[in-house]
């Protein structure tokens, strides 16, 4: 399915990195792209021993406003200068609160790109976010790392392949841009050896050439580090310039699921990063 909806999630400080590859990336798909700023409402403490006054009530939701306004200002006016048919809306939220007035933007969109956690200039929830919209939209999404990125059309990709569902729905999210790269690389990270019941990753490399695409596989056996660093390793070696992947760890409860592998490569990640649940 072609990619002709994204949706990303705007920065309330900095350069805008993701706005700036959403932008592109739907110039390139000739696709609209919706950038939502939200305003994150002040919490009042439950064990205050007096009311907050309404007054520093009243200024802290301006403020949150006023920065998500300022946010959506931004990403209008690049998206003027990068002639995209876009529109940008606003969100206000509870901190620490529930995301659905988050999620209900990102459930209707072919892609959601958002930024990776800048330690330099953190924002309010932005994991939470992050790890919200990969579980719960529906959607497949697109991480942006804050050092930016130049490579608005990926041409040398790393599918990250372990035989799980949510691997395989990030291939078929992924299809409109893999088609149009010029290298595509299947990785397969082994703790031992599964050669007996032939090569690993063949089937999904079979299923990618069918489209046409150039496919190698490469296959790393009981890796000296997690599969998130070996991951991040070869592409730091190969000079891939997007990373596709299942955003799935191996326990079943939920506050497990986003760590391990997901985790590693979110935190240190400097290519974007395609993910599906």
């Amino acid at each position: 399915m072609p990619i002709k909806d994204i949706l990303t999630v705007l920065d309330l400080a900095g350069d805008q990195p993701a706005a700036k590859y959403a932008l592109e990336f739907g110039r390139n798909y000739d696709a609209h792209v919706t950038g939502l700023a939200v305003s994150f409402e002040p919490v009042v403490p439950a064990f205050a021993a007096a009311p907050m006054p309404v007054d520093y009530l009243q200024a802290a939701h301006d403020q949150a406003v006023a920065a998500a306004n300022e946010a959506k200002k931004e990403f209008d006016e690049l998206a003027r200068l990068a002639a995209v048919n876009s529109e940008s809306r606003l969100a206000e939220i509870l901190t620490g609160g529930p995301l659905e007035n988050v999620l209900v933007h990102c459930r209707p969109t072919d892609l959601v790109v958002i930024g990776q956690s800048n330690p330099d200039q953190p924002e309010p929830m932005r994991e939470l976010l992050i790890e919200t919209i990969l579980f719960e939209s529906g959607a497949p999404v697109l991480l942006v790392p804050y050092i930016g990125s130049t490579a608005f059309q990926p041409q040398n990709v790393l599918v990250g392949w372990d035989g799980s569902s949510t691997a395989t729905r990030a291939i078929h999210a992924a299809l409109p841009v893999l088609e149009r790269a010029t290298n595509i690389t299947v990785l397969v990270v082994e703790k031992k050896s599964s050669r007996e019941n032939g090569q690993p990753g063949a089937e999904v490399a079979n299923y990618l050439a069918r489209h046409n695409m150039n496919v190698t596989i490469e296959v790393i056996t009981n890796p000296q580090t997690g599969i998130g660093d070996t991951v991040l390793n070869y592409v730091s070696d190969n000079g891939n310039d997007l990373v596709v992947m299942g955003g799935y760890g191996h326990s079943r409860m939920r506050e497990f699921l986003f760590g391990g592998a997901t985790k590693e490569i979110l935190e240190a990640m400097t290519v974007p990063v395609l993910m599906a649940h």
